[in-house]
């Protein structure tokens, strides 16, 4: 039994949410696809900060998943899960299920382009749409003021501010820095999927992103240092790299030469898993 109250209907979490809200206390979601770590903790702790009540969704959404994506075999563990959110202090988790989110005759998606378009956009056809229709989804059954996100997925927090920009969906949308581990990996659900020796390699992918960062923000031109970038990847036994490219922080388009804040994203396979990871480029001034 959990310590936690665990909502699995909208209509549960709409009575929960409208008492909230007849008490004026601000709720503030925190999405999760479950198989909950350090990040996600932190996520609910910061979550605190932001309002009065915080609600963790678990849910493993498949229409963001590609046909021959990991989706049948991403870890859930909703137990652990749960403990884990009441030890955080999050004060309800909300487990809807494939039914409630996608019941008979579902035929809505949201349609993207700006800053859906290339990165994980390209290389994950319909991925966005999936991700931005299931937000959506969660802040209107949750009613959430705020929803929180990590920074670790830079192209889908852009995504969704837009989406919420666009249709004027009435909830404030907060990032918080890449949780990561004391090598500098950045905590992922699915690094669990690494075997020891590619648990050991896949530091370098935020040490050389790091490292190109530091060249770029020298206002040298980008197209020699990310193919530079790319090379050090694929040395270092990253394979195959889909992209490491530079986008301006606040027009997500691609950067020519470092003018402004700008954001160095990377995907890439290390083995059979798939990482991905982003940092800032400020221009040096």
């Amino acid at each position: 039994m959990s310590a936690i109250p665990v909502l699995e209907t909208i209509t549960a979490m709409r009575e929960q949410a409208d008492a909230w809200h007849a008490r004026g206390e601000q709720i503030v979601l925190v999405p999760t696809m479950g198989a909950l770590h350090e990040g996600h903790r932190a996520l609910v702790a910061h979550a605190r900060t932001l309002g009065q009540r915080v609600v963790a969704s678990i849910f493993v959404n498949p229409t963001q998943f590609g046909p021959t994506e990991d989706f049948s075999r991403y870890p859930r563990t909703i137990e652990a899960d749960l403990a884990a959110l009441a030890a955080t202090g999050a004060d309800a988790a909300y487990l809807p299920s494939a039914e409630i989110m996608y019941p008979p005759g579902f035929s809505s998606r949201i349609d993207l382009t700006g800053p859906s378009e290339g990165l994980c956009g390209d290389v994950r056809p319909g991925h966005f749409s999936g991700v931005a229709t299931v937000v959506t989804k969660l802040i209107n059954q949750t009613r959430a003021d705020v929803a929180l996100f990590g920074e670790k997925d830079f192209q889908q927090l852009q995504v969704i501010r837009r989406v919420v920009r666009d249709l004027d969906i009435p909830v404030s949308i907060a990032g918080m820095p890449t949780i990561r581990e004391s090598d500098g990996l950045a905590l992922s659900s699915r690094n669990r999927y690494l075997n020891k020796v590619e648990r050991d390699i896949a530091p370098r992918l935020h040490s050389i992103l790091v490292e190109s960062a530091a060249m770029l923000a020298d206002g040298r031109m980008a197209a020699p240092l990310l193919s530079k970038g790319m090379a050090a990847l694929e040395k270092a036994g990253f394979g195959p790299v889909q992209y490491l490219e530079l986008r301006d922080i606040e027009t997500f388009l691609p950067v020519i030469r470092v003018e402004r804040p700008a954001r160095l994203l990377t995907a890439a396979y290390l083995g059979t898993t798939r990482l991905i990871d982003n940092v800032a480029v400020l221009p040096k001034t």
